[in-house]
């Protein structure tokens, strides 16, 4: 898909689109398309098999393989495909989750799983064409993390490996108290107390569980704005009834532009169990919020933070207790978040998407002159 309200792949493909169309001839190649911008021709590829999602994938690869295949000098592809020049890589691959770790008969026992299922081998199939080392061919990941994983999974193709971390189109900085009014007005949330930002698609890999545990040992004060996904409200409402949470817990669903809860929000909390980077702790802190989020393991963007320098860091995203310790620190210490916020600032403006553009350009021209 190409829009606003998908999660961070989504996005980061838009603004890398956005920061390049001013120089470049950018076509889009997607399925479903939400988006209009100068200079951006767009293709929609039909969608006949809605499900199962594996056969779409490779109607998806085939169909967009047919019509790149001349009159482009690069292609440059973020979904699983076996063409294209450049390949940008935002997930965990799929032989890496699937093998990690598992030696003897527990491999075995993998295997037999893979070769008796179309849908493992579609997939794996693609990863395996998508990585394959060719001499035009780079793959860029979203975060320094992806580096051992892919070193592991495919090691041929580390030397075809570049970053190109996400960046924010601009840091708007910390809000004044009559924006953050006006944001909170518009979003229906509460005009007093104190709100805690969540902001992800997958509510459930992205911490909300932990979050909403953590929420009744908060002050009073304190509640949560949820953004994403909104099919997921339903199966956490009852736990938010069931906790006695109700009128702390306000779900957004899915925002076109998350700006206004940025505005609207104190801080933010980003427990996630897996995130190759975390754009929303990045664009969090352009905004001037401080946050806490989940160590490296799980989190890309926390390689790059310093614990109590420009983001709390909890080395166990499930530990509520650790969570809540963090958030409590957080909410209690004026001064020690004027020196997230502050910091976090100077991090956001090195990290503009202006900057990864050249980075991205720089990469193209390397394949065209290579080839």
């Amino acid at each position: 898909m190409f829009k606003p309200t998908g999660g961070g792949a989504e996005r980061y493909s838009i603004a890398m689109v956005e920061q390049l169309a001013a120089r470049h001839d950018i076509h889009v190649f997607a399925q479903q398309i939400e988006h209009q911008w100068p200079g951006v021709t767009y293709h929609p590829i039909p969608w006949p098999f809605d499900k199962p999602r594996w056969i779409n994938q490779l109607w998806f690869a085939l169909a967009t393989w047919w019509q790149t295949r001349r009159g482009f000098d690069v292609v440059h592809s973020h979904e699983n495909t076996w063409h294209g020049q450049v390949q940008t890589v935002h997930v965990v691959p799929v032989k890496h989750s699937l093998l990690q770790g598992r030696t003897g008969w527990r491999l075995a026992l993998r295997w037999l799983k893979i070769v008796t299922s179309p849908r493992l081998v579609a997939y794996l199939c693609l990863e395996h064409f998508r990585y394959k080392p060719q001499a035009d061919r780079c793959v860029v990941l979203a975060s320094d993390s992806l580096k051992p994983v892919m070193a592991q999974a495919y090691p041929a193709s580390v030397p075809t490996l570049q970053v190109v971390t996400p960046g924010v189109v601009s840091v708007p900085g910390v809000v004044a108290a009559d924006q953050k009014a006006a944001a909170r007005v518009s979003l229906g949330l509460p005009a007093q107390g104190r709100c805690i930002l969540f902001v992800g698609n997958d509510y459930r890999k992205k911490g909300l569980e932990t979050l909403l545990a953590v929420l009744p040992q908060l002050p009073a004060d304190c509640f949560v704005a949820v953004v994403g996904n909104a099919a997921q409200i339903a199966g956490f409402q009852h736990a938010v009834d069931a906790g006695g949470m109700r009128g702390r817990v306000f779900f957004l669903g899915a925002l076109r532009t998350v700006d206004d809860a940025y505005r609207a929000a104190d801080c933010l909390a980003h427990p996630t169990l897996e995130d190759t980077f975390a754009m929303v702790v990045l664009e969090a802190m352009a905004h001037g919020l401080p946050v806490v989020v989940s160590s490296a393991q799980y989190c890309g963007i926390s390689g790059l933070l310093a614990h109590e320098t420009n983001a709390l860091i909890v080395n166990q995203p499930r530990d509520a207790t650790e969570l809540a310790q963090e958030l409590q620190r957080l909410l209690a210490d004026v001064a020690l978040a004027n020196t997230l916020s502050d910091n976090g600032l100077r991090f956001a403006q090195q990290h503009l998407w202006s900057e990864q553009a050249l980075h991205q350009e720089t990469i193209y021209q390397t394949v065209v002159s290579g080839r």
